[in-house]
């Protein structure tokens, strides 16, 4: 059983999703604004938070930020826009996943379990290339052993790109496999995050490589 925070300050809202979510055997806690969620998030463990946008006392995007400061536990943004900015803005603060109203319960479901399958797979792997250095368990990258501070969304495409170092990666099996559900063929998405990961990589952004047509590979001789 996971444990679910659903914030919106939407009543209807919050119980479509308990109502699918417990169906699928979730646990769920249920917040109607931002500053009910950070209160929660500081008193208990949770193991994804689906978040609103829009609510009156402190915005999603506020309340990603102060949950990142101390935990990384898997967000999902929900938003009655969608605008590619709210899209950029929510994965720089550190957001898993953006779905936009109206939604369907079932797909947001796909994610949810998608997303925690993920965050519970545990690799037991250390790879250094370099100064750069990538602990799989530990979910921890430093480069000179400093931390990179990267969103959950960013390790979770380092990971799946240094993993199959040296094999040119497709744009649809990049998105199937580190966003686990069919995308419906948005690849402005998965260019951001690269951009966004190539930054925090500093002088190591050149390993991940643009396949013209194809996608990325991550390329390394060190490795």
């Amino acid at each position: 059983m996971s444990k679910i925070l659903v914030v919106d300050d939407e009543m209807k809202i919050r119980e479509i999703i308990k109502k699918y979510a417990v169906f699928e055997g979730h646990e769920v806690t249920e917040a109607s604004g931002g500053l009910e969620a950070v209160r929660l998030c500081r008193e208990k463990d949770f193991d994804i938070i689906i978040l609103d946008i829009m609510m009156p006392d402190l915005d999603g995007f506020s309340v990603c930020r102060e949950i990142r400061k101390s935990s990384q536990t898997p967000v999902i943004m929900l938003s009655a826009r969608g605008e590619e900015y709210d899209k950029i803005h929510g994965f720089e603060v550190g957001v898993d996943d953006y779905v936009v109203k109206p939604f369907s319960p079932k797909e947001l479901m796909m994610r949810v379990a998608a997303i925690i399958k993920r965050s519970s797979a545990n690799d037991a792997e250390v790879v250094k290339i370099g100064k750069l250095k990538i602990d799989f368990t530990g979910r921890i990258v430093t480069i000179d052993g400093k931390n990179v501070d990267l969103t959950p969304k960013e390790y979770d495409l380092l990971f799946y790109l240094v993993k199959n170092r040296g094999i040119a990666l497709t744009r649809e099996k990049l998105i199937s496999n580190v966003w686990g559900y069919d995308f419906f063929g948005d690849d402005r998405t998965l260019d951001t995050h690269i951009k966004l990961l190539r930054k925090n990589l500093g002088e190591y952004s050149s390993y991940i490589v643009t396949l013209r047509g194809v996608g990325y590979r991550f390329e390394s001789n060190e490795a």
